[in-house]
């Protein structure tokens, strides 16, 4: 490991010393990730369902055991916090498995205000994915070819050479993959290199989630992508908030007024001018229209497919795609054409 953030209070792996030789394995091969850092909130009792759905703008009543379904966290104001898997493990017992924010002081305090009747916790789970085309023939190598049939989000518990894990066909790329819910903490090593020596015909390599195929692939990351204002609607998560769901659910009184009265922002893609890597630092940068501020760029990076600066612009919703915009770099104004997301 050569680079790290902190997520999750964690540290988590950003690079093992070459990005692009990392970036390509993910795209043509298969790519082993250290993604520990994606914690696991535990809902455990009579009334974990209950406030599973509380905290969730999307009905989970048709939810089955051993089911996932991504959930666009919302805070009172319809406003975007945390945007995890959560997974149904039993009728009692969910896990939301978290971005980078404190959900398990969230959940304990609706469940306590709610007076339900559920323990909300940090399980000892630690997942690791592997992605990118041939991940599954790698999974199916270590566990069987009843993988194949894992339908996306859905998952299994089951156990490997005695080490218990949940694996589901999921994960922060679009090239497909594998999470592996690890559920002891001292058998980390011993994981990892099961599948580090199983993968090896298939040139298998450490990464992580931090290349550009995922602006590539339109994914949204919380709180990089977002504000402290940023709704559902706004950032293309609008298919999973279900507006009819009961009105005690965290956020949807007003996810309805924001429906009601009309998107203000949207998300677009930038492709910028120049043939020069140069990806965004620790802030965002607004982007013009003639003359008037219109938004801002919340993300950029090099692509290496498309051999030019792409990111996502956070904008004024009447401002559609096709037009060209100027973005203030640090170096000074760029020009810029706003895009369809998903790049690719």
């Amino acid at each position: 490991m050569t680079a790290a953030s902190i997520y999750n209070r964690m540290i988590m792996p950003t690079s093992y010393g070459n990005p692009e030789a990392e970036y390509w394995r993910l795209i043509n091969g298969v790519s082993q990730w250290d993604v520990g850092v994606e914690r696991q909130v535990q809902l455990k009792g009579p009334d974990a369902g209950r406030l599973a759905q509380i905290l969730s703008p999307r009905d989970l009543s048709t939810c089955q055991a051993g089911q996932g379904k991504y959930v666009p966290l919302c805070n009172h104001r319809g406003t975007i916090i945390n945007d995890p898997i959560l997974l149904k493990l039993a009728d009692d017992l969910y896990w939301f498995s978290i971005a980078d924010s404190d959900i398990w002081f969230w959940a304990g305090a609706i469940a306590a205000e709610r007076g339900l009747d559920v323990e909300v916790s940090e399980p000892d789970v630690s997942p690791m994915a592997l992605q990118g085309p041939k991940a599954e023939d790698v999974v199916a190598h270590v566990l069987g070819d009843w993988v194949r049939g894992l339908k996306y989000f859905w998952f299994r518990e089951t156990e490997i050479e005695g080490i218990p894990v949940a694996v589901q066909r999921s994960g922060w790329s679009k090239q497909g993959g594998f999470e592996i819910y690890l559920k002891d903490g001292t058998r980390g090593t011993a994981l990892w290199n099961i599948f580090k020596e199983a993968g090896r015909p298939w040139d298998i390599g450490p990464g992580a989630p931090a290349t550009a195929e995922r602006t590539e692939s339109g994914l949204v990351s919380i709180g990089g992508d977002t504000d402290e204002a940023t709704n559902p609607f706004e950032v293309r998560l609008g298919r999973y908030v279900d507006l009819d769901v009961s009105d005690d659910v965290v956020g949807i009184q007003a996810l309805r007024r924001i429906k009601a009265e009309g998107i203000r922002r949207h998300q677009l893609g930038l492709v910028l001018e120049g043939e020069v890597p140069a990806p965004l630092g620790f802030r965002r940068e607004e982007i013009i229209r003639n003359g008037q501020r219109i938004g801002m760029m919340t993300n950029c990076v090099w692509s290496p497919r498309m051999r030019a600066n792409i990111g996502y612009a956070l904008i004024e919703a009447s401002v559609p795609t096709g037009e060209t915009v100027q973005v203030l770099r640090d170096h000074g104004p760029v020009a810029a054409k706003l895009v369809d997301l998903p790049f690719l």
